[in-house]
């Protein structure tokens, strides 16, 4: 039986439409390019139980942690366009990396599908609990008056607890010393010891350790003050103008997903967000529902790209 390119287009484009029009009909994987029990997994298993119930097909989360979360993303990249692989990522992969990493594998505009962003994650600036400041204007006052004495700590280079400090140190003319850890665990340890000074973290973290009184918060980086956090000022009451850097979280899928897939998926997030009981706990930990469906999300990327590609260069950092 012979047929037409145009018939046989028509079949094929019939044949992708019923294919969707059943989506989902098995389980979907979630990728995360972290070890298990960060934020980033905090905030996927928060999510899941009530996506799986919205979309009725179970999220299965796969951990492909390394280089960043650049492992995590190449593996989604290459996975096929059909809404069974998800990836769940932060500030640091979809807008950090590309201009951190010389010969980055994949590029976040052309490479995937934004499907949603689903919060604002914005940092507290922590400092030692031994150490004489109770404000940030006191905490400025005491670095200043020790040019390259005061070390902060991050989680690695070119991540957003490297940038916001180095941020801070522009708005601020400080000449402070940069200890760069393997994860933010191990900053957070020393820290609490005394061995660093001063540190940028982000809020569900940085509460905790601040209500055990490990850590003082002297200011958070949003524009507005944190429920986690409230008895803490934000960095612009503190005197420093302007000063808002919020990271995010977001859903990305494979480039070229069929529309009507994109679609389903966003309104499932969407409805997610949406519920009550996922906004109180979201933001009892220190994160802000903040949806954006596929289209926004992605011109926010876009924009995005070029402030923390300028913030990357101010650094310094660099990874090949």
């Amino acid at each position: 039986m012979k047929f037409s390119r145009r018939a046989l287009a028509a079949l094929l484009i019939a044949a992708s439409t019923a294919a969707s029009a059943a989506y989902p009909d098995k389980p979907i994987r979630l990728v995360i390019g972290f070890p298990a029990g960060g934020p980033l997994d905090q905030h996927a298993r928060l999510l899941s139980e009530r996506l799986q119930a919205v979309l009725g097909q179970p999220i299965v989360i796969d951990y492909k942690s390394g280089a960043g979360g650049t492992v995590g993303a190449q593996d989604v990249m290459k996975a096929p366009a059909d809404g069974y692989t998800l990836m769940l990522a932060n500030t640091g992969v979809m807008v950090i990396n590309p201009g951190l990493y010389g010969k980055l594998p994949y590029n976040t505009l052309r490479d995937f599908t934004p499907i949603a962003r689903t919060a604002m994650q914005p940092l507290a600036l922590l400092v030692n609990p031994k150490l004489p400041v109770n404000s940030l204007k006191e905490f400025t006052d005491y670095a200043r008056a020790r040019p390259g004495q005061v070390n902060y700590g991050s989680a690695g280079n070119g991540g957003i607890s490297h940038l916001v400090p180095e941020m801070f140190k522009t708005a601020t003319g400080l000449f402070m010393v940069h200890i760069p850890y393997r994860g933010s665990a191990p900053a957070f340890t020393d820290l609490m010891g005394g061995q660093v000074q001063f540190m940028a973290e982000s809020i569900p973290q940085a509460a905790n350790y601040h209500k055990q009184g490990k850590v003082k918060a002297l200011a958070v980086t949003s524009k507005e003050r944190n429920p986690a956090l409230p008895d803490t000022p934000t960095a612009i009451e503190s005197g420093l103008k302007g000063f808002e850097v919020v990271g995010f979280y977001g859903f990305l899928a494979p480039a070229n997903l069929p529309k009507d897939v994109t679609a389903k998926l966003s309104d499932a997030f969407k409805q997610v967000l949406a519920t009550p009981e996922v906004r109180n706990r979201m933001v009892s930990q220190g994160a802000d529902p903040a949806f954006l469906g596929s289209e926004d999300f992605g011109k926010f990327l876009a924009a995005e790209m070029p402030r923390w590609a300028e913030a990357v260069k101010q650094s310094g950092a660099k990874l090949d």
